[in-house]
């Protein structure tokens, strides 16, 4: 069976998500951000600041390849990934990229206090959310399927991407 992919903006459930639909799908979850994490021995916040971003979008190409070679799994991959096109091509061979959406004001909510996401470290986050967010529709309209998660509860986020990938199996 094919991997599920789940791709977006930081803090629209990919993780969350991705977990419990893995359970539920008797599929095995990864991170790519994980996997960075394990080949740079520096959580993501380290990376940034030792190393910088486009370091970190290296490691993230390596990361991605390891993960796609997998089978019947969930991958949660950073909201970056979409970055390189590269990224896209790895993920697609065994799997089907669907897109966790959510409104600017619903990803500043999710973040709270979080102080791992080193992009946002500005005098005013929603701002720098919306202008990523904008950089990167395009890359994002690359997902083969896309969810807004904005309203939903996260059980109904787990059901969305289950009949997502139920319907795209159907053909």
């Amino acid at each position: 069976m094919k991997n599920i992919i789940l791709t977006g903006f930081m803090a629209t459930g990919k993780s969350t998500v991705g977990r419990r639909v893995a359970s539920i799908m008797n599929f095995g979850f990864i991170d790519t951000d994980s996997i960075i994490e394990k080949i740079s021995g520096m959580n993501i916040p380290e990376i940034f600041e030792k190393r910088g971003e486009k370091y970190f979008r290296s490691i993230e190409k390596i990361a991605v390849k390891r993960a796609s070679r997998l089978k019947n799994h969930v991958i949660s991959t950073g909201g970056g990934v979409v970055l390189s096109p590269s990224n896209i091509v790895w993920l697609r061979r065994n799997g089907i990229i669907i897109l966790l959406k959510a409104r600017p004001e619903i990803i500043l909510r999710n973040l709270g206090e979080n102080k791992n996401r080193p992009l946002l470290f500005e005098n005013n986050p929603e701002d720098k959310i919306k202008e990523l967010l904008v950089n990167r529709e395009k890359y994002y309209n690359f997902s083969d399927y896309k969810i807004d998660v904005s309203d939903m509860s996260i059980e109904e986020a787990v059901s969305a991407v289950i009949e997502v990938y139920r319907n795209y199996l159907k053909g």
